[in-house]
């Protein structure tokens, strides 16, 4: 299958089963925003579920924070947002539309609905991405912005989170929330958008080299190790290292986790060793207990939950001549287990199937899924294609032992179990 194939595929399969939708599309949709389905909504959270518990509630030296999205215009103006936050913006002089200068593969694409014109750019401009908003009910209004990334509420909430938890440096402080970025060209399906979802970790060390290197190679590495433990193949992902014509100015160090996707190596993480530049544009500091006081040094791995959700439905997705199925890990599925009638016309087989159904539905975390339509072929394969780990269906025979058939999607093989088994078996296969 080559890679535009199984882009189309993708995207077709996410509005088919309902993982994503283009925004506001009975009104034509608008370029960069995506509405998440209901299979899309249980899949990212999912994600931010296990990023949460891997960085914050495995650990003892990360709390988290919920930062607002619109902030005193003050911070961007501190952190250089402002000034710096911007992309190279030419437009085409035939049709207006605009791109970046930057991006050659696109700007070549273009041109060829031109018949290859070359003179057809405008000179190169400085384009801010933030977003303006106004605030207030009479005017003048107040101007502000939607949040650009989600680093900054971290920095401005530093001195509350040290004074209120009383965490000792070396420590890191989590957050999960919306951006926005008023993207030129928004593409490639959900990977570049206008609005997306970020998850981060800012962790503070002490401002020596040593320290710095160190919690830098640890963050890069523990942050390939959750995207492998989750399923993702590990030929699939790479660290690139940025050049240094790349790296922000503030920079010390900064490396990507890249993905191999249908559209080339892409962005899936960076790891960013941030220096001092950030705490020091807000001149905040820390105070050890025994007097001293100094800057810390910030190391960043930033990653979007659109982005994760993207990769790791490309990266499950699996054909064959009988069905396609999303090989998604478990803990990522948006359906942890579909529970079957045989038949839908059989009262006492549709009782226990509901009864089997109620059961796993109070305990076990996270979505169960009752189907009675359409032959029991029909609804594995349908479950397969969603990404649905297990299949549970009662049969003539259940009534009887008291045992249902739990199916496993990736193998197809069936097993019999008794019920009242079968939360124990199901718990421990979902883990």
């Amino acid at each position: 299958m080559n890679s535009s194939s199984l882009m189309e595929k993708i995207v077709a399969l996410c509005k088919r089963r309902g993982f994503i939708f283009p925004g506001s599309e009975i009104y034509g949709g608008i370029t960069g925003f995506w509405d998440y389905g209901p299979l899309g909504v249980e899949l990212k959270n999912n994600i931010k579920k296990e990023w949460w518990k891997s960085m914050v509630y495995k650990r003892s030296d990360v709390v988290g924070i919920d930062a607002a999205i619109i902030m005193n215009p003050e911070v961007w103006a501190k952190s250089g947002h402002l000034g710096a936050f911007a992309d190279p913006l030419v437009e085409c002089k035939i049709c207006h539309k605009r791109f970046r200068s930057d991006r050659e593969e696109e700007k070549d694409k273009h041109l060829k609905e031109h018949l290859g014109k070359s003179d057809v750019w405008t000179e190169a401009k400085q384009f801010n991405l933030l977003t303006e908003v106004f605030l207030g009910v009479t005017e003048p209004k107040e101007k502000a912005y939607l949040r650009g990334e989600i680093t900054q509420g971290v920095f401005v909430d530093f001195e509350n989170v040290v004074s209120s938890s009383r965490i000792k440096i070396p420590f890191g402080i989590a957050q999960i929330g919306k951006a926005f970025r008023n993207e030129i060209t928004p593409g490639n399906f959900t990977f570049r958008s206008r609005e997306f979802e970020q998850m981060e970790l800012e962790f503070f060390v002490k401002p020596q080299d040593q320290e710095g290197d160190k919690w830098f190679e640890y963050w890069k590495n523990e942050r390939m190790k959750w995207y492998l433990s989750l399923g993702m193949k590990k030929e699939s992902l790479r660290f690139r290292v940025h050049a240094d014509k790349e790296r922000a100015h503030y920079a010390k160090k900064a490396e990507d986790i890249e993905y191999n996707a249908p559209f080339g190596w892409s962005e899936l993480e960076g790891i960013h060793h941030r220096g001092d530049w950030d705490l020091s544009a807000h001149k905040l500091t820390y105070k050890e207990e025994d007097g001293e006081e100094f800057t810390p040094w910030v190391i960043e791995t930033s990653g979007g939950v659109d982005r994760s959700a993207l990769f790791f439905l490309v990266d499950a997705y699996y054909e064959d001549d009988k069905r396609v199925v999303l090989k998604l890990h478990p803990k990522l599925a948006p359906v942890k287990v579909a529970v079957f009638p045989l038949l839908a016309n059989k009262e006492n087989l549709i009782s226990l199937a509901k009864d089997v159904y109620k059961s796993l539905k109070e305990n076990i975390d996270g979505m169960i899924m009752f189907d009675d339509r359409g032959n029991i072929g029909k609804r594995y394969y349908a479950q397969d294609e969603i990404g649905t780990p297990f299949c549970v269906t009662v049969d003539f025979q259940s009534l009887e032992d008291k045992a249902v058939t739990v199916r496993d999607r990736d193998t197809a093989k069936q097993e019999r179990i008794k019920i009242e088994n079968l939360y124990k078996y199901l718990l421990e296969k979902l883990s």
